[in-house]
């Protein structure tokens, strides 16, 4: 891995590997002028890197490493994402779906307003089949993961669409250290197979790996799934020139346990794993391949990203029942099939001006989404018997940024910065009153202020504007494809405003705290519309929050970390009583405490997390029930590298929900007009899983 002094004292990672932020000491005045790279030792991100002072531009940003990252009992991948602070990752529906993801005072449905990328490559999905900003994880192979980065709020430029609470990115291992083979088995009919290895090939790491699980679940309906997932990486170049490919392939199918009503579970008609339509289920695919270039210069560094991916998903879902067809049912079939093109490029240079030393960044991000079979069908047993729409989009974003960082003084930066983004929407509808084109462009100025009066202390100012894309068929729509209404087309880009006051501690040896006190303010919220699948515009909101964030490793063997965050979210501009979002999130408490000895020896992890209650309707005369999950690992390493665990999911077996959902549906034998209930996904109950790691 490799450095470069960028200002008189400061370490900057550029190159791709292991990570670890790091600092310099202060160079003198003649040393300033004479900047070069140096080349370090390789050093490795064994847990969670908080020690930031000097280097975070925000309170709110940070990175996990490999091994807290893996260390972590998961029932699936996308809780991985559940080591940034503040992070709740459910599911309301069947595991090869994506995610349920809250933040920040945010339901974010399946992934809208946080961005996450994959070695630049973006996971958002826009104008998606089932919901805005789809991000789906599932694809995902833990394993051969190196370091997640994370950033909350609206300050950073690199972040564009879908990140005005934040983003992440995931970071793949360039080589493995060997090869390795990972065997697991559990109740519920859980089977996996992992392999991946490494070898040297033509001067440089290729790297190839791949995984099968199968899993039932412990619903009455068994789930089926049936994942694949693989890839290959050949890494080659120099200290100073490094070069990367990156095939990617996954499929999966399942069979969906959707969210059922309270009502049907308290009067018998099925259980808390019971299901209402046994058709219900999905197939989805994903291939991509992805190619960077990295230099580093004497005084400047380059990094050029090219991704091209496919995805698919079609999606068989049934949430209202009888309410809409009494004869037939509501089941609805939504598909996606999609080809993604594009890019990222950024340029960083040191340039001493004004007397002081400043890091000036220019980036461009662009990406085409070219999507087909746009479908919503009205089906029965999966069998379509009409389509409500069907259309095909193409839809283009692109954004420059560009950044400057100052040390004014050994103890102030300043890093300002300003982001343009401009989106075209083509749609071509089935229905001609619903095609069209729309441009649409937006300026997002952030700012931060950071003060280090010590060196185990920092503090943070920042503030800066966002926002988020909508849906293409909303921004050409003018009538309603299921009733036939005149609609009125809603704005192709939603801005928001955020500002945060953070402070970075690092007490003692191996303690490190952020606090940061948020807010931020949306023009349109999204909300989910059970009846449809969909989200759709609402009224502007605001959230206002704080989040505490503790990490400490008393004994390079034990870590202990626990995370709180406490948010507000609320309508704004409506009646006085109708203030409340549903969905939204108001608190969440994570922590755990990880045994884990570098050789042979008993390891061990338990973590608990803390789901809060949050509003079901505006008026807040319905909430969802908070919940409370234990989850434990405990396992043995051989002298050899091979580890034996166990893990136990829901430890203390309690009855708890993934999801809750307040609308109207309709069981046989009902008024036309319905029943507002609560609608629940439950969070599945205790289990065991066992899994054999060889090392070789």
């Amino acid at each position: 891995m490799t450095f470069l002094l960028r200002g008189p004292a400061f370490l900057v990672l550029l190159c791709s590997g292991p990570a670890l932020y790091a600092q310099s000491t202060p160079l003198p005045p003649v040393a300033r002028d004479t900047i070069r790279a140096h080349a370090l030792d390789t050093l490795k991100v064994s847990g969670r890197a908080d020690d930031l002072i000097g280097v975070a531009r925000s309170a709110s940003e940070g990175r996990i490493g490999a091994v807290d990252l893996q260390l972590r009992p998961i029932t699936r991948e996308g809780e991985l994402l559940e080591t940034v602070p503040g992070v709740i990752v459910t599911q309301h529906s069947g595991e090869g779906k994506a995610n349920q993801y809250f933040v920040r005072g945010f339901n974010l449905d399946h992934g809208t307003d946080f961005q996450t990328r994959l070695e630049g490559m973006p996971l958002n999905l826009p104008t998606h089949g089932h919901g805005q900003g789809y991000t789906d994880l599932n694809f995902l192979i833990p394993e051969f993961i190196d370091y997640l980065d994370y950033k909350l709020g609206v300050y950073h430029t690199d972040v564009g669409d879908f990140g005005s609470a934040g983003g992440a990115e995931f970071h793949l291992k360039s080589k493995l250290d060997g090869s390795f083979a990972n065997v697991g088995y559990g109740q519920n009919g859980l089977a996996r197979l992992a392999l991946g290895g490494s070898t040297t090939l033509g001067g440089g790491d290729l790297m190839a790996g791949l995984e099968g699980k199968e899993y039932d679940g412990p619903w009455h309906l068994p789930e089926r799934v049936r994942k694949f997932s693989g890839l290959a990486r050949y890494t080659w170049g120099s200290m100073a020139s490094q070069f990367s490919l990156l095939g990617m392939g996954y499929h999966n199918q399942w069979n969906s346990n959707d969210q059922i009503p309270l009502r049907a579970v308290n009067g018998g008609l099925i259980s808390r794993f019971g299901q209402l339509d046994s058709t219900d289920g999905g197939a989805s695919r994903r291939f991509s391949l992805s190619g960077s270039y990295r230099h580093l210069g004497e005084r400047s560094t380059q990094l050029v990203q090219l991704f091209a991916i496919y995805s698919d998903l079609t999606l068989f879902s049934d949430f209202t029942y009888f309410l809409d067809n009494p004869i037939r049912g509501d089941q609805f079939s939504q598909t996606d099939h999609r080809v993604i093109l594009g890019g990222n490029a950024t340029h960083t240079e040191a340039v001493h001006a004004l007397g002081v030393e400043h890091t000036l960044k220019l980036g461009f991000q662009t990406r085409a989404d070219i999507i087909n079979g746009l479908g919503l069908y009205r089906t029965q047993q999966r069998q379509r018997f009409s389509t409500v729409r069907l259309d095909d989009v193409r839809e283009t974003g692109s954004g420059v940024y560009v950044e400057a960082e100052s040390h004014w003084l050994p103890q102030l930066r300043s890093v300002v910065g300003v982001r343009a983004d401009g989106y075209t929407f083509d749609v071509s509808s089935d229905n001609s009153a619903n095609s069209g084109r729309r441009t649409a462009g937006i300026v997002s100025p952030k700012a931060s202020l950071v003060f280090t009066p010590t060196s185990a202390t920092e503090i943070y100012v920042s503030g800066g504007f966002g926002f988020h894309s909508n849906d293409a068929r909303g921004a050409t729509i003018t009538v309603d494809p299921a009733t036939g209404d005149r609609v009125a087309p809603v704005d192709p880009l939603v801005r928001s405003r955020g500002g945060e006051v953070g402070l970075r501690l690092a007490p003692i040896d191996g303690l490190r705290s952020t606090f940061s006190s948020w807010m931020l303010r949306l023009d349109s919220e999204l909300l989910f519309s059970g009846d449809a699948g969909i989200t759709q515009p609402a009224a502007a909101s605001r959230r206002r929050g704080v989040t505490f964030a503790n990490f400490y490793r008393p004994d390079p063997r034990l870590s202990l970390d626990a995370d709180v965050s406490f948010a507000h979210a609320e309508f704004v501009g409506v009646n006085a009583g109708n203030t409340h979002i549903p969905g939204a999130l108001e608190n969440v408490i994570a922590g755990g405490v990880t045994f884990s000895p570098r050789g042979e020896g008993i390891f061990s992890s338990v973590r608990l997390r803390h789901f809060g209650s949050y509003p079901l309707l505006d008026d807040n005369s319905l909430r969802a029930v908070a919940s409370n999950l234990v989850n434990a690992d405990v396992g043995y390493r051989l002298r050899s590298g091979t580890r034996i665990q166990v893990t136990m999911l829901n430890v203390l077996n309690g009855v708890a929900d993934d999801i809750q959902y307040a609308y109207s549906s309709r069981l046989r034998g009902e008024t036309s007009d319905g029943v507002d209930d609560v609608h629940f996904h439950p969070a599945e109950p205790r289990q065991l899983r066992l899994s054999i790691d060889w090392r070789m």
